[in-house]
């Protein structure tokens, strides 16, 4: 799925900076990557993944309603 990928990509740009910008330590930050690989394991993965999948429709769809405006 590309939008997972694009996600991840984002969410670590955002992290960096953060640790960059001095908003975040490094050991906060190894415990909510930990947290999102032993989460991605677990039953609420697929909960998440449809989640994420309805926003980016959604998202999708308001794109296209404004594109097509006359």
């Amino acid at each position: 799925m590309v939008i997972s990928f694009s996600l991840a990509l984002l969410f670590g740009v955002i992290m960096f900076f953060m640790i960059r910008s001095g908003l975040i330590k490094w050991g906060p930050a190894i415990v909510a990557i930990l947290f999102g690989f032993s989460l991605a394991s677990t039953g609420a993965a697929d909960s998440i993944n449809n989640f994420l999948q309805s926003v980016t429709d959604g998202v999708a769809e308001v794109d296209d309603s404004i594109n097509s405006a006359p």
